[in-house]
């Protein structure tokens, strides 16, 4: 069974079609950038150009990198234009796509459950913490393998600042930190995200998971154990087709 997927990001726009019996994409995805200002008419037309790369027509999941509430209603928009807040994202997506069967998703929730189903969480139980590293920092957290969707704790306060602006691949890059000088940041953030929850599981996402080898080994006294998304920066698109087709725990 194939459902398209598409991730929404502060930087890309990317899908393809999923394969829902292997967690894998069926194609390879194509990609967009994300257009700035990132208002809804925009992120609209950039997600109608991926699903029109493949000629798709049947139902698509995307996710949104902040809050929806209802399956549908954008609350929060930390790197995206602030005009999302309110919008009736579903409504506006498939109005985009023709009438396409469109359902929204937080972009973190959307990973971690494709990481928790085919990936690094699979079969974990106990608290189990997805982070996802990218233009932000999103979560997503899991008791004994259910979602507690929304938690966005990128935005959690570390020493007077919003935690991802210290700490997300984002601030690596616009400070032009080392890894190892990224990593000491990353680790003061699992700290104290730990102090708060306890998991016993970290799973890093984002591009970053790709590049693990780079800093994981770099931090330290974090207690949970701590390993790099399985299925990487494509965790998303799967967890989003995953929404899709109701196969993410029903939220």
């Amino acid at each position: 069974m194939q459902i398209f997927g598409v991730d929404i990001g502060g930087s890309g726009i990317k899908g393809a079609p999923v394969d829902l019996d292997k967690g894998d994409l069926a194609e390879e995805r194509f990609k967009v950038l994300t257009p700035h200002p990132a208002t809804p008419d925009g992120v609209a037309d950039g997600v109608k150009e991926v699903v029109e790369h493949f000629g798709w027509t049947g139902p698509v999941g995307l996710t949104f990198p902040g809050v929806v509430t209802g399956g549908s209603t954008i609350r929060t928009a930390a790197n995206v234009d602030k005009s999302w807040i309110d919008t009736d994202a579903r409504v506006l997506f498939s109005d985009r796509l023709g009438g396409h069967d469109v359902t929204v998703v937080n972009d973190a929730d959307a990973a971690g459950v494709a990481e928790m189903a085919f990936g690094a969480g699979r079969d974990r139980k106990g608290t189990v913490i997805l982070l996802t590293f990218g233009t932000g920092i999103g979560s997503a957290v899991f008791v004994d393998g259910l979602l507690v969707p929304n938690t966005e704790l990128g935005h959690l306060e570390l020493h007077g600042h919003d935690a991802e602006t210290r700490a997300s691949s984002k601030a690596k890059e616009d400070g032009e930190l080392t890894w190892e000088h990224w990593a000491h940041r990353v680790q003061k953030y699992l700290a104290h995200v730990e102090m708060l929850f306890t998991p016993e599981l970290f799973i890093i996402g984002g591009g970053v998971s790709r590049k693990a080898d780079k800093f994981l080994h770099f931090i330290e006294d974090i207690k949970a154990e701590i390993v790099p998304a399985q299925l990487q920066n494509n965790a998303g698109i799967v967890g989003a087709a995953m929404h899709a087709a109701g196969r993410d725990g029903g939220r």
